[in-house]
């Protein structure tokens, strides 16, 4: 079997497949073979690219999608860890006076409970939870 790419004389695109090139020959030649969109018998082969499979067991491998992902979650950990500041269980009233013009505008991580981040999203302030996924190891607190 062999897949083309056809186009009709109004330029409608659709593809078909054929037993061997002779039989797409010689069936365009017979107008037996009509656009699916228009109805036209004045097909041409489109051009495309060759589908070449491989003989020597040197195919490509696809990256997993789970290991795409945690590098990914991996990359923005450090991006955080090394651009924010920490500011631990005081986010809630951090973000409120970096708002307020209190303290100096950065970007900054910590913990809210749930009733704080809802305060902070009823009163304007651009945070978001970060999953779990996505957050660095709090530093550890020395005593």
């Amino acid at each position: 079997m062999i897949h083309y790419s056809l186009r009709c004389e109004n330029g409608d695109e659709f593809e078909a497949w054929f037993r061997n090139s002779s039989d797409f020959d010689d069936q365009a030649a017979k107008s037996l073979v009509e656009c699916p969109h228009c109805g036209s018998s004045k097909i041409e082969k489109a051009p495309m690219a060759p589908n070449v499979v491989r003989t020597d067991n040197k195919t490509r491998k696809e990256p997993n999608p789970r290991a795409v992902a945690m590098a990914m979650a991996a990359k923005v950990k450090e991006h955080i860890r090394e651009n924010f500041d920490y500011v631990g269980d005081r986010f809630a009233d951090e973000a409120r006076a970096i708002n307020d013009g209190v303290s100096d505008d950065r970007p900054i991580w910590g913990e809210a409970t749930p009733e704080q981040a809802k305060e902070l999203a009823e009163e304007g302030l651009p945070v978001a939870p970060l999953p779990p996924e996505l957050a660095p190891t709090p530093p550890k607190k020395l005593n």
